[in-house]
This record gives C-alpha cells, sequence and structure tokens, in this order.
C-alpha cells in the first residue's frame, strides 16, 4: 500500500503549477514540502491541505482564492472522490467510496503483512532496550524499556528494515561485586558456615535459591572460592533468568554487548585520544568555568580529572570523563559502544532508556560529534518509571532490599499480553501507574480483553459461516453501509499511524489506534449482521467479506504489539 498523502501531496503540486499555466494563479515559487493531514472532522473530509494559507502573501490573494483554485485543477485519481475548497483557505479531499469498498479486497490479499512498507529497505536498524545489569530478576520498571522496544522493532521490521535487538550490559563494578560477595554468604549460610551479608548486599531470596542450587551441584566444594567465583555463578543463573522472563512477554535479543569489551579491545582510550587530539578533552582539578563557590569547595590536595569540553557542543557545562582515580565515567565506554554500533553498519538506531539517562543520552551524542560520528542516526526513546497499584495503594518496590513485582510474578498474575499492552498504552514520557485490579478483569472495561474480543468476534463469525457454507467470494462489497465505509476508512489510518510510529518514535500510538479501532468495531458489530435470518445473502456475502478484513487488521495490531490473536475467550 502507498501513502496517501504523499499521493495527495503530489496532486495538489500539480494542481499549483496547472493553475499558474492556466493564469488562475500568479508565479510564484511553490513550497518544498505540501501539508496533508487527517481531518478532524471526518464526516466532512478525509484529508486536510492547509497549503492555500502560507502562500496568501507570496500570492497575493486570499487563501480561500488560492484554495478554490487549486480545486480546480486537481488531476483526476482513482481513490479520489472530490477535492473542495472551504473557508478559510483549507483544501477537504474526500476518499473515492468505491476506492475505499476495493480497500477490503487489498487488505485481505496482503494477510499477515498488511500495511507494510518498504521505506526501511536495505537498511539496518538496531533497537537497544533492557539492559540491566544482570544483579537480579527482572522487575516491572525494567520491563517497560523491553515491551517499548520491542514494539518499536516491530514497527521497523513492518517498514521493511532489517533490524536487531541488543542488550548492552556491565558484568564488572561495584554492584556486581556486592552481588558475587552476597551469593558467597548466602552460600556459606546454607553450608551452615558463619557468614554475613555486605552492609549493601542484595538481599533478595533469589539469591537464597541460587545458593541452594550451588549447594546441591557442589556441595562443600566452593566453600574456600573467593566472591569472583560466586559473581560468576549468580551472573550465569541471573542473565539465564532474565532471558526466560523477557521471553514470555515476547521479548529476545540478537546480541549481548559487554561493557567491558571496549576496554578489553582498547576502544575506551582511543575514544580518549581523538577527543585530546580534536580539542575536546582536557585535565584539571576543576571543569573549565568552574563557579567560585565550585572552586572554593574543591579540596587543596584534589587532584586532576579529564574533562570533555562538551560546552562547545550546546552543553551547559562539561562533564568528567576520566575520574581523579584514572576511572572511566560512563561517558567514555558509551561512545566507544555507539561508535562500534555505527561501524557495524547500522543506518537507524533506537536507545531505549529510563527518563534517568537523559544526561547521559546527551553527553553520548556530543561525544560522537567530538570524535568525528555523525549522531543524527540515534534515536533516544526517554521512559518514565512504572508504579504498581493494587486496591487504590502504591506497591513499593526496591531491588536491592529484594522488594520488588519480577516480571514473572507480573505474568503469572495478569498474563503477558495484559503487561504489554498496558505498559505500551501510555506514552514513554508520562509516569505509568500500572492497575493489577484493572488488569485482572475480564469484561470490556480491560482494553485488553476489548481488543482482542474484537478478534475472537470476527473469528466466531467465521466458525459459524464455515458450518452454514456460506462463502464471501465474489462479495458485491457496494451493498455495505455507511458505518460499514467508516469503518474501512478507519482501518485504513493505520498505514500511516505506523509511519507516525517510527517517525515520533512512539509505540504508544499503536496502542491507542488499537483501542479506537475496536471502539468503532463492537458498536458496528451488534448493528451490521451476517447471520441474522432477515439479512439477504448478498448483503450477508459483502459484511463477512468485511469481518474477514478487520480480523486481518486486528490481528495484525496485536502482533505488531506483540499480543496474542485468541480466536476465543
Amino acid at each position: 500500500m502507498n501513502l496517501l498523502p504523499i499521493q495527495i501531496a503530489a496532486l495538489i503540486r500539480d494542481a499549483l503549477l496547472a493553475a499558474q499555466a492556466a493564469g488562475d494563479l500568479p508565479p510564484f515559487a511553490l513550497p518544498e514540502t505540501i501539508p496533508v493531514q487527517r481531518s478532524n472532522k471526518p464526516e466532512l473530509a478525509d484529508y486536510a491541505c492547509p497549503v492555500a494559507m502560507p502562500l496568501a502573501k507570496t500570492a497575493g490573494l486570499k487563501p480561500l482564492d488560492i484554495a478554490q483554485a487549486i480545486a480546480r485543477h486537481v488531476p483526476p485519481a482513482d481513490f479520489l472522490e472530490s477535492v473542495t475548497a472551504a473557508p478559510p483557505g483549507f483544501l477537504n479531499i474526500r476518499l473515492s467510496n468505491r476506492w475505499v469498498m476495493h480497500q477490503i479486497d487489498t487488505i485481505i490479499a496482503a494477510g499477515e503483512n498488511v500495511f507494510a512498507l518498504d521505506l526501511g529497505t536495505g537498511q539496518k536498524a538496531q533497537v537497544e532496550c533492557v539492559s540491566a545489569n544482570p544483579t537480579g530478576p527482572i522487575t516491572v520498571g525494567r520491563t517497560r524499556g523491553g515491551v517499548i522496544g520491542s514494539t518499536m522493532a516491530n514497527v521497523l521490521a513492518a517498514l521493511g528494515y532489517q533490524v536487531e535487538m541488543e542488550y548492552y550490559f556491565n558484568n564488572a563494578g561495584r554492584q556486581m561485586q556486592l552481588l558475587g560477595h552476597s551469593l558467597q554468604a548466602r552460600y556459606r549460610q546454607e553450608l551452615g558456615l558463619p557468614a554475613a551479608l555486605p552492609e549493601e548486599g542484595y538481599q533478595g531470596d533469589y539469591l537464597i535459591s541460587m545458593a541452594k542450587d550451588l549447594v546441591a551441584k557442589y556441595d562443600k566444594a566452593l566453600a574456600n572460592e573467593p566472591w569472583e567465583r560466586f559473581k560468576q555463578e549468580a551472573e550465569t543463573a541471573v542473565f539465564a533468568w532474565i532471558e526466560r522472563s523477557l521471553a514470555r512477554i515476547g521479548i529476545r535479543f540478537d546480541h549481548f554487548f559487554n561493557e567491558n569489551s571496549v576496554y578489553e579491545n582498547g576502544k575506551v582510550w582511543e575514544v580518549l585520544k581523538t577527543l585530546e587530539d580534536n580539542g575536546y578533552a582536557y585535565r584539571a582539578v576543576n571543569r573549565e568555568g568552574a563557579t567560585p563557590d565550585e572552586i572554593a569547595k574543591t579540596p587543596a590536595n584534589a587532584k586532576e580529572a579529564i574533562w570533555f569540553r562538551s560546552t562547545r557542543l550546546g552543553d551547559k557545562e562539561d562533564r568528567v570523563i576520566v575520574k581523579a582515580s584514572g576511572e572511566p565515567t560512563y561517558v567514555l565506554p558509551d561512545i566507544a559502544y555507539h561508535m562500534n554500533k555505527l561501524d557495524r553498519g547500522f543506518s537507524y538506531l533506537i536507545n531505549v532508556l529510563g527518563a534517568d539517562h537523559i544526561v547521559e543520552a546527551q553527553s553520548v551524542a556530543r561525544g560522537l560529534q567530538a570524535v568525528g560520528y555523525d549522531p543524527k542516526p540515534v534515536h533516544v526513546l526517554l521512559h518514565q518509571f512504572v508504579t504498581l497499584f493494587e486496591g487504590g495503594k502504591q506497591k513499593r518496590m526496591s531491588t536491592r532490599k529484594g522488594e520488588y513485582v519480577t516480571l514473572d510474578e507480573l505474568v503469572e498474575d495478569v498474563g503477558p499480553d495484559v503487561v504489554r499492552y498496558f505498559i505500551l498504552a501510555r506514552s514513554a514520557d508520562a509516569h505509568l501507574e500500572f492497575d493489577l485490579d484493572l488488569a485482572r478483569q475480564q469484561a470490556n472495561e480491560n482494553p485488553v480483553y476489548y481488543i482482542q474480543n474484537a478478534h475472537v468476534r470476527c473469528a466466531g463469525i467465521f466458525r459459524q459461516t464455515t458450518e452454514r457454507g456460506l462463502t464471501d467470494e465474489g462479495a458485491d462489497l457496494s451493498l455495505l453501509g455507511d458505518r460499514e465505509q467508516a469503518f474501512v476508512r478507519k482501518m485504513l489510518e493505520m498505514l500511516e499511524m505506523l509511519v507516525q510510529t517510527h517517525e515520533e518514535v512512539a509505540p504508544h500510538k499503536l496502542a491507542f489506534f488499537a483501542h479506537d479501532l475496536a471502539r468503532m468495531f463492537h458498536p458496528m458489530y451488534d448493528e451490521v449482521r451476517v447471520l441474522h435470518g432477515d439479512v439477504p445473502e448478498d448483503v450477508a456475502k459483502a459484511r463477512l467479506r468485511l469481518y474477514r478484513a478487520a480480523q486481518i487488521v486486528f490481528k495484525r495490531l496485536l502482533t505488531l504489539m506483540g499480543m496474542s490473536a485468541p480466536d476465543v475467550m
């Protein structure tokens, strides 16, 4: 299928040229882009174009006069019913009913690939999400990034990209040391040996379970092993758990990238040298432009750090990239990692990060620019945090203290489809309040049930018509009424919605659209019957054809959101 706004814009451009050639409009330079948008008054038009209004000053005419001149010269097209001018200068575009009804057959012919586009054909895209260090199970908060990321990966694939999912992690550092010491303590406790958890260690029961597994496997053989051995055992077990948990909601990764690799191959220090060579790194106790208060608070024996001169690239202050201790901050390895991504040939990158990583994301983008890479292919999608509510009360969560709800627990409680939809149905930049009471409902108040039930109802019609021998082959789609036509027009909006989801990196648009489409479907289903005794057979066949297309579209929507499309509920 082709994007109608692009085709309509081309026709309007042709109409402008034709109107100028005919003398209906004076000569003037045409705008680079001609805006065509969905009409907010679908009863009047399918699309609206406001191009005449910004041209009024250039042309020396009233916007309405320009719009009328354009409307007279729009060339015919099979999908157009009419193009009319409306005050103060809009062009209202109405699609042909015949063409709209023909799209039912187009949808059916496309099948599970309906609304696929080739925008990304020949391009490699990567989505990085979750990226939690392997210190514990996947919790609800981490799950949000995974659902957002995997949905965007599905959308990119539908638009023709070759897509890879990547998980970025760090199995070094203090938190992993604490994990190793914590598991070591739990193992020794299981053996009845004296041991205490580190003061800031991990207290979750999962470490007790891991310790029991180690005792069952090794007995006392690890009693004198150092913490590093337990860190490795914990990492292996936690990662296996993370992968199993994410797979339950349809999230699978093509590649796991260890941050340590950019230290091992020396890329971190190559980045530092390049920054220094390019004048973007300097050694100092205080950053350039430090305030007198900052300088006054600096200890007399403070050592020099290495700073990234990011203010040259629009930052409000320079950032430390190597601490006075000689340890790099996150900026250097993250720049090296993104250079690696771009060197692997990805032309479109999405990083799904928590909202607290905004400065990190900005620093990496500036760092790429400073080392000579174009940061434009990198699209950062920041998401806010998740709060679980039950009985009107908030559940508090802390991974280290062992107070959390795991993804596994949430899936067992409400099911994978509900987990995914409830996360998607909120814009990433908004805090997500996950209502467990609503999520457990199997009624229309639950949007998951409401949307999936549209697919179930379509499937139910076909079970019955198959039993009765009714077919939709050769259906006369002109017999469909206004309500059915309006529903088809709504289905056709999905193509543009997918493009907007891509352009705005906004997967919540899928969830919103699916719910809106279901709200149009269910009242239609209640009134537009197929098997009712007083429905003529030719009308029944046309309606059955419509429901076949509807079933395909609902399945496509649910699949893109990573959800199942059940035939029965």
